[in-house]
């Protein structure tokens, strides 16, 4: 459970996102405040009316003005109201899209532990569903929020003007609306709360399910996953009925109590009014005012239940906001004076945050010298793709350091780092876009679109990626959401083509080749050889033949660096070596590979 902080002090942490707006919200308001009293004015007309228009021997020419000037105040009532939309609307939506796009560059600028602790859904939940029901705040629920509280406390006065006996039975309903309505406030805000975490759970998982649609298709398990999508939306289900639970409950005292107190006054009205003491224009009047605050009455329940909503998806929003980004440029970066791409780890150590007397690394030291090859070996869980991730900063070294020709990676500036050292996983990402757009993604801007195409045609030439050319666009062609409707290999080969057209002086590869047949790895080895002569690798293998391509081999035992040197050297003099080699995965089948041949083959028969 999220700790819960005042409503003021959540709701302030608005203030530097609305301050631009402040004037377009204020007259907003104010239109609003000046429909509320020309709603107010109207009992008064009604009053005059009675008490003279409408007495025997009253003047008719007088009927007919003050229906005239009821019509005017209906009319500027609706006006102000219109007004009032088109103060604020635009305005709440320049709010809520600067807030989103400040979200999302706060969280491409997170380190990958945050986003390795909180649910994909979670955060799609705050960007989306929080940041729209704050809109709707701004433009609504606080301007009348604090409308319906000055009329109430206007309409109030108005009353004690006319009488003050009915006043005080109407004023008395008040004490426990307030009683209850400080109860409302503390339940209300707990299930809030919970129904909007609920949701973004709920996200995370339809997310979840529909990337991984494939798996639960092919070991059937669709209707176990469709049994745990039901139990959590049963639960959102049953979280949203007690927030309704506890509004209706919060309506039925705001509305049942001023009803009461009407119903009693109307008793005791009529007897003043038999003695003389209040006059049936004022009767009426005062019951017609009661009629115009009763309605703000009966809506404060939901008004109140918005702003609570509102300070949950503000605590939420800024619970991602307030989260430090530990990797960042130095205020003075530093590069070397001549990029050679030699790479050095210096008794580097990582260990995660949540368990840092328990390093994942420890004493890593390797050099790698400028256009070598370096593959790393390692049973699984020594630590392979860990160690690979801090050279690009996506994890930070806890221990020691990591240097490209003799500058530490922190001396950097981040984007420069990264431009520096390209990045290909096993487990591929793509986006919902081109293979063009793929593969260009971290590919130098500069140039002409000439030689953009060129850098993508040798990318794709050196990733053996051909088959991109006969998809049905071509390398135009959208390949869908992380490129699910390509087969692993193929994206894979994308993946690889991406990291080649960065031009990096350092290529970090974790295992890319896994889903190609050995023919196909050793080709693109061999231009890869060919294409970044002067391109420092660094490649985790699971398999005999990537580690027979490498110019030397590190063997990673426990999270340290035992042994470096050729592979024949080490097959030779290291027996845990030669245990990690004999257990590496057999070669697989490209299976896709070999079916386009198939076909190649048929055709040309």
């Amino acid at each position: 459970m999220a700790k819960q902080t005042p409503f003021f002090s959540s709701i302030s942490r608005l203030y530097p996102h609305v301050k631009p707006i402040l004037p377009r919200l204020f007259m907003g308001l104010l239109c609003a405040l000046l429909a509320s009293m020309v709603a107010l004015a109207i009992p008064q007309v009604l009053r005059v009316l009675i008490n003279g228009s409408l007495q025997p021997g009253g003047s008719t020419q007088a009927l007919w003005t003050a229906s005239l000037v009821i019509l005017g105040l209906g009319a500027a009532e609706a006006g102000l109201v219109a007004l009032r939309r088109q103060f604020v609307i635009n305005p709440a939506t320049t709010v809520e899209t600067r807030m989103r796009v400040s979200l999302y560059g706060h969280l491409q600028d997170l380190t990958v532990s945050f986003h390795d602790r909180w649910g994909s859904g979670q955060l799609l939940s705050r960007a989306m569903t929080d940041l729209n029901f704050l809109r709707r705040w701004m433009a609504f629920g606080a301007i009348m929020l604090v409308v319906t509280t000055l009329t109430v406390a206007i309409g109030v006065v108005v009353m004690f003007s006319m009488s003050w006996q009915l006043a005080l039975i109407f004023l008395a309903a008040a004490v426990p609306i307030m009683v209850y309505g400080f109860r409302f406030r503390t339940r209300y805000s707990k299930v809030a709360r919970r129904s909007q975490d609920q949701a973004g759970d709920l996200a995370t998982t339809v997310e979840e399910s529909v990337h991984g649609i494939r798996v639960l298709k092919a070991f059937g398990r669709s209707r176990e996953a469709l049994a745990n999508f039901n139990e959590q939306a049963e639960e959102l289900r049953q979280t949203e009925i007690a927030k309704a639970r506890h509004l209706a409950t919060f309506s039925l005292v705001v509305t049942l109590l001023p009803e009461l107190a009407l119903g009693a006054g109307l008793v005791v009205g009529v007897v003043l009014a038999s003695r003389g003491e209040l006059s049936i224009g004022s009767l009426v009047a005062f019951f017609a005012t009661a009629a115009v605050i009763a309605a703000p009455v009966e809506f404060s329940g939901t008004l109140l239940a918005m702003a609570l909503t509102a300070k949950t998806a503000v605590d939420r929003h800024f619970e991602v906001m307030d989260s430090v980004n530990t990797i960042t440029s130095p205020e003075n970066p530093r590069r070397p004076e001549e990029l050679k791409g030699a790479l050095s780890f210096n008794h580097a150590g990582f260990a995660f945050e949540d368990a840092p007397d328990k390093p994942v690394l420890q004493d890593i030291t390797l050099e790698i010298r400028p256009g070598e090859t370096m593959a790393l070996v390692g049973i699984t869980g020594s630590g392979k793709s860990t160690l690979l991730q801090l050279v690009p900063r996506l994890y930070e070294v806890t221990a020691g350091s990591i240097t490209i020709d003799g500058v530490d990676l922190r001396d950097f500036g981040v984007e420069e780092l990264r431009t520096v050292v390209a990045v290909a996983f096993e487990d591929t990402t793509l986006f919902s876009s081109s293979v063009r757009d793929n593969v260009l993604l971290g590919a130098p801007d500069a140039g002409s679109e000439e030689d953009r195409d060129a850098a993508l045609a040798e990318a794709l030439e050196v990733a053996q990626a051909h088959f991109a050319y006969s998809l049905p666009d071509g390398v135009d062609t959208l390949i869908g959401e992380e490129g699910l409707s390509l087969s692993g290999g193929q994206r894979q080969r994308i993946a690889l083509a991406r990291a080649i057209a960065a031009r990096p002086r350092v290529l970090v590869l974790d295992d890319p080749l896994s889903a190609l047949d050995v023919n196909t790895e050793e080709r693109v080895e061999a231009r890869l050889r060919e294409v970044l002569t002067d391109t420092t690798t660094l490649i985790v293998a699971h398999r005999p033949s990537t580690v027979a391509l490498a110019d030397r081999v590190a063997l990673l035992e426990d999270g340290r660096i035992t042994a470096v040197g050729t592979h024949a050297r080490l097959l030779a003099e290291n027996s845990h070596y030669r245990y990690v080699i004999a257990s590496l995965s057999k070669e697989p089948r490209d299976l896709d590979s070999e079916l386009s041949a198939f076909e190649a083959e048929e055709i040309s028969r």
